[in-house]
């Protein structure tokens, strides 16, 4: 999970806790415009696994721009989200205008104040990672009622079809930056059965389930380096080495390949009830 476990932990442990609250905040826009969208299957099989009721209510671990969470709120739940970022805390409460049981909190989850046993899920997507270990696993189940679940969310980038790899994998090795452009659908499902097992061995939830979709998604150029831009390997380079790899990137596509091309991506989830 090129921008998920592995990596983020390293940007979560080396950064300050006001660095990493910002993290994203230069790429909200991006991310809100780019990132691909939860499957509707998905979310409908979380909600079943869970079984969540139609008038649950839903914490939300760091929302982002919202975009798992209007799939939820257009399911009718009650959604209380935590947000770090104040740019995307703004983008989330724009998105979400239209849904009045939709809370967004610009907060981290460590500095939330606890509600005990209120909700009937905890939902990360794609974030669950940047929270402390130490934190992430009790205060998730204090959040929780009783058999109340936590879901996890993944939406996983993998990379483009094979003859646009080709023709940018020249631009990184011109480049010669640090970053690793792709990585192969199997080390991302590793990734995430580490993840799984996490969730098992902290002691706190049992009878992990976990799924997954592959998909296509179509890119013009300027969206998938919006998409790059949100990446966290991309986010800690330096911004004229970034500036320089996106102009060589753009140059390589637009004079190689044309508008718009397909991306393959990996849509999956951790479902596992409080003990």
């Amino acid at each position: 999970m090129k921008d998920s476990e592995q990596s983020e932990n390293r940007y979560r442990d080396e950064y300050t806790s006001e660095q990493r609250k910002n993290w994203y905040s230069n790429a909200a826009d991006a991310y809100n415009r780019t990132r691909p969208r939860y499957p509707k299957e998905i979310i409908d099989r979380v909600v079943e696994l869970a079984q969540v009721p139609s008038d649950a209510n839903i914490l939300e671990l760091g929302c982002g721009p919202g975009i798992a969470t209007m799939a939820f709120a257009n399911l009718g739940f009650s959604i209380v989200c935590l947000e770090p970022s104040q740019e995307a805390c703004q983008l989330a409460r724009q998105n979400c205008a239209s849904y009045p049981n939709v809370e967004i909190v610009n907060t981290t989850f460590e500095e939330w104040e606890l509600e005990s046993e209120k909700f009937n899920a905890v939902v990360a997507a794609t974030s669950f990672h940047w929270i402390s270990p130490e934190i992430r696993y009790l205060k998730a189940a204090n959040a929780l009622k009783e058999n109340g679940f936590l879901i996890l969310l993944w939406n996983i980038p993998l990379q483009p079809q094979y003859e646009v790899c080709q023709i940018l994998h020249e631009v990184y090795q011109t480049q010669r930056t640090s970053v690793r452009p792709y990585e192969n659908r199997e080390t991302h499902e590793e990734d995430l059965r580490r993840i799984g097992q996490a969730v098992i061995d902290s002691g706190f939830f049992r009878d992990l389930v976990s799924e997954q979709l592959a998909y296509e998604v179509t890119y013009s150029i300027d969206d998938y380096l919006g998409l790059l831009s949100t990446l966290s390997a991309y986010i800690a380079l330096e911004p004229q080495k970034r500036n320089s790899l996106f102009a060589g990137l753009r140059t390589a596509l637009e004079s190689n390949w044309g508008r718009s091309f397909q991306i393959s991506c990996l849509s999956t989830f951790h479902v596992a009830q409080k003990i």
